[in-house]
């Protein structure tokens, strides 16, 4: 079976078994900020598992792409080396919340496995829980039963093993409970010998783990606490594509299935070589195979390889994928080649692969090109700290310079760590670490309060969605249903009195919480007696909205139903900002090419802000081309249209979703001006023309790949506009001209500014050459070497030293000690003509001269440079530079 059979086998098993089959999720997990990427199929359903989101299916399937990388999963110096590591892979599993439990999951499993897939039963063993003391639980005997009636295999194949192997953990607390876990063996005959409890973890070579069954069946509340039975036990099971594809096409190694073998031939034509010739090289050609898959799916869920969180995860892969082309030998960018193939290879199961196909492969090539400029000067840096340790018979690189590689030319630690290594070095790990810490405490800046999402899960999970009516209303009446103050829920029975600050649901609201970018509305709340003041809507938990605000008078209680007023002028600047977003991006692929996608906006009531991909600064005309295309839609007029649609259609229709965002299978589509058309829960114009105007002021990259765009509509464009009127006319008057002659009035000045320097310093180098007074008259000759250390009045380094040029010129054997006062400033510069440079030292000469007048300086042994605080004492400085050259005559 190709490997797109073994998935769409597995869906439509269990599909044809009342299972929902789900889209796979974002490798960006939702709302999630305890997970790096999505790293299980059961990441996008962990809400309903602990119960804080309910959702209409019981049952589902899906195949989940997943990242493992960073983190407890940091062993990427394994990937490419062994048949099973990888930092991307597919988990093909089926869910039941609260529906079926062990007998349909075993039962299930066995079907599939030995009649659709065909394996051969005498290949395979299982194994389950045997309990835990230290928790209290027992075996899983129930489920060794079932596999006994199910499968008939003999009491030998169901293995009984401990906590560490069959017993699931969402965390110290949550929902928990034992697994099952299916083995294949994969040697040449079936095996010899069947492990047993008491093996050690030698005595399953050969045999592979395919799929886990984990039963969700007890919860533990507090952190040691007891465990407790689930009141609906859940199935979360999970089998990985790439092994299961292995043992169907008869291969030891997930790289020798189709899933990995166009891209490893990729990879071997772009390096001339043979995948299979030499190990070394094939070990370099599968973490290039490996790391592209990872790298096409980050960029297409919206992670640029970058220097913070995710992204750095990403630039950490590439670019040790990078570094094993170059020791396969090759010296252009390559991976955007590779990166394509995924693509090419993947796009039917993962369109957003095509979709994104052009920022993937920009991408790639930018991070590469970016890369490979500062490779060779970092490889050479650590080539010369080898040497340096070596002589110093030392065996590890300082965490100074580890970090200064990571800062200073893109190098990731780990990489840095295998270079090392190759070399027979080790790093100072916790030296790094330091470091790190310390540049993270300089770039640390305040990011303003958090919502505590955990009190508002647990306030939500006993509420319905918040029914929002602020699309086409913005007053509207709406029932109390839950109050928190200082992180804590108001008891139904309480009240919350005036001066209270608070957050508060209700069954209804026109108020538009903030999401996707636009802020959160606010506005005026009251009700029988209670006055309350509205300064933002956010969603913490699911679709809840939640008011936050303060009770300016009376109370405020549980159940009460309060009249809801949202400030609607600020909404209008709110709608016509986001509008103009819309119509921004759509000129952004006009002017800039397709690979523009969205990255994130921010729509204020003031200004908006769009950040979309691109890999160079704009140019002004690029910049006013977007701008003339904005707002000739929005001279154009056209109605805006809203229509909630499939997912498919919308797609069909050429509606264009945000960067990375998860979407249900019913969309919003927003349509704005003749032919914007994007995924949109947010508020809009009613026609293209209420936007006004549009002016862009600002564009600038914030992350490799990722550029920002700023811009004003309406009054906001007005107001701005005005202030560079006012500026401009401060300006004109200040310069005693109209406004229209201000630049060519600039010019003028200009002109007559650059007049003025040369002016001055053709008099500062006449002053520091003595002006009227003849500085060569002041030559002094010592045991016939000339000396000429002379003082003269100016501060301007540049004239001392060309002045000093000239002097030793036109002394030409001899040395020269020129002493620039300003104040009490003092500039010192000291030359030796060539021919005494083996008797006098320039630079020893200006260190004595320097402490004299509480200065310091030195340099070469032909010229130096210094200065001191204390002119008072020129004259004895002077006299110490007769004093060293008598000293060595």
């Amino acid at each position: 079976m190709k490997a797109a059979q073994v998935r769409s086998a597995f869906l439509d098993f269990f599909a044809e078994r009342g299972h929902e089959r789900v889209r796979s999720s974002a490798l960006v997990p939702v709302n999630d900020k305890s997970l790096l990427f999505t790293n299980a199929g059961m990441v996008q359903f962990k809400d309903v598992f602990t119960g804080q989101e309910s959702r209409e299916i019981r049952r589902a399937t899906s195949s989940q792409k997943c990242v493992r990388a960073g983190g407890k999963h940091n062993d990427l110096d394994e990937v490419g080396r062994t048949a099973r590591h990888h930092t991307f892979f597919e988990m093909l599993g089926n869910f039941s919340f609260g529906d079926y439990f062990k007998q349909d999951a075993i039962e299930w499993a066995w079907d599939l496995l030995t009649n659709v897939y065909g394996l051969d039963k005498d290949r395979l063993v299982v194994t389950v829980f045997n309990g835990d003391d230290e928790m209290k639980v027992g075996g899983d005997d129930e489920a060794a039963k079932i596999w006994s009636d199910v499968s008939g295999l003999a009491p030998e194949r169901i293995i009984g093993l401990g906590k560490k192997e069959n017993f699931w953990m969402m965390g110290e607390t949550g929902p928990m409970g034992p697994c099952s876990e299916i083995h294949y063996f994969q040697g040449d005959s079936p095996p010899p010998r069947l492990p047993t409890t008491q093996d050690p973890e030698s005595a399953w070579d050969g045999w592979l783990e395919i799929w886990n069954l984990v039963f969700m069946q007890y919860v533990r509340h507090t952190k040691g606490g007891p465990l407790d039975p689930l009141p609906a036990p859940s199935i979360d099971t999970g089998a990985g594509l790439e092994r299961v594809t292995a043992v169907l096409q008869g291969v030891q190694s997930n790289y020798d299935t189709d899933l990995f073998q166009p891209l490893l031939h990729q990879a071997a034509d772009i390096a001339g070589k043979k995948y299979g010739d030499d190990e070394k090289d094939d070990v370099s050609m599968r973490v290039i195979a490996d790391h592209a898959r990872t790298t096409a799916f980050l960029i297409a869920d919206g992670v640029m390889p970058e220097k913070t969180y995710r992204e750095y995860t990403l630039r950490r892969i590439f670019r040790r994928a990078v570094r094993h082309g170059k020791l396969l030998g090759i010296d252009e960018p390559f991976m955007h080649i590779v990166c394509a193939k995924v693509v090419d290879e993947m796009k039917d199961v993962y369109p957003e692969l095509a979709e994104r196909a052009t920022i993937i492969t920009e991408a790639a090539r930018e991070e590469e090109k970016q890369f490979r400029r500062t490779l060779d000067r970092g490889l050479g840096m650590l080539e010369e700290e080898f040497e340096a340790l070596q002589k110093r018979n030392e065996k590890t690189v300082a965490g100074t310079k580890v970090f200064q590689l990571y800062d200073t030319y893109g190098f990731p630690k780990d990489l840095t760590e295998i270079i090392a290594g190759e070399h027979g070095f080790g790093i100072d790990n916790d030296g790094f670490d330091t470091a790190m810490a310390a540049a993270q405490a300089l770039s640390q800046s305040n990011t303003g309060s958090t919502v505590d999402e955990a009190v508002f899960k647990n306030v939500a999970s006993g509420l319905s969605a918040t029914e929002f009516l602020g699309y086409d209303e913005v007053r509207a009446s709406g029932k109390v249903v839950a109050i928190v103050v200082d992180g804590e829920k108001v008891d139904n029975t309480k009240g919350v009195a005036a001066g209270s600050t608070i957050a508060f649901v209700c069954e209804r609201t026109p108020f538009y919480a903030e999401s996707g970018g636009q802020m959160g509305d606010a506005g005026q709340a009251s009700g029988d007696g209670v006055a309350l003041r509205v300064d933002d809507v956010r969603k913490p938990a699911g679709d809840v909205f939640v008011h936050f605000g303060e009770v300016t008078s009376g109370q405020l209680n549980v159940g009460d139903t309060i009249d809801l007023q949202v400030d609607e002028a600020r909404r209008d600047q709110i709608r016509a900002n986001h509008s103009a977003t819309h119509l921004m991006h759509l000129a952004l692929k006009q002017v800039l090419g397709d690979h523009v996608a969205q990255k994130g906006s921010l729509v204020a009531p003031d200004r908006l802000r769009f950040d979309f991909t691109h890999f160079s600064p704009m140019s002004a005309d690029e910049k006013r081309q977007v701008e003339d295309l904005v707002n000739a839609e929005i001279r154009a007029n056209a109605a805006s249209q809203t229509e909630q649609l499939a997912l498919a259609e919308a797609k069909e229709k050429g509606a264009v979703a945000m960067f990375g965002e998860k979407y249900g299978e019913t969309v919003r589509v927003v349509h704005i001006g003749r032919e914007s058309l994007e995924f949109c829960g947010g508020t809009h114009v009613r026609r293209a023309g209420d936007i006004g105007l549009c002016k862009v002021v600002s564009e600038a990259g914030i992350a490799q790949g990722v550029r920002r765009i700023e811009a004003v509509t309406g009054i906001g464009a007005l107001d701005y506009l005005r202030d560079l009127e006012d500026q401009l006319s401060g300006a004109a008057t200040a310069l005693k001209t109209r406004p229209a002659e201000v630049v060519a009035r600039i010019g003028k000045l200009q002109d007559s500014h650059k007049t003025l320097e040369r002016e001055v310093s053709s008099l500062k180098q006449k002053l520091a050459s003595g002006g009227a007074r003849d500085l060569m008259s002041e030559v002094q000759e010592i045991g016939g070497i000339k000396l000429l250390a002379v003082s003269t009045e100016v501060d301007d380094a540049k004239a001392l030293r060309s002045t000093g040029d000239t002097l030793r010129d036109r002394i030409g054997s001899g040395i020269v000690l020129l002493a620039g006062v300003s104040g009490e400033k003092v500039s010192l510069l000291a030359m030796v003509t060539k021919d005494l440079t083996d008797r006098f030292h320039a630079g020893n000469l200006l260190k004595a001269v320097a402490q004299v007048v509480d200065g310091r300086g030195g340099g070469r042994p032909d010229m130096a440079q210094g200065g001191g605080k204390d002119a008072t004492k020129v004259p004895d400085a002077l006299a110490v530079a007769v004093q060293y050259v008598e000293g060595l005559v």
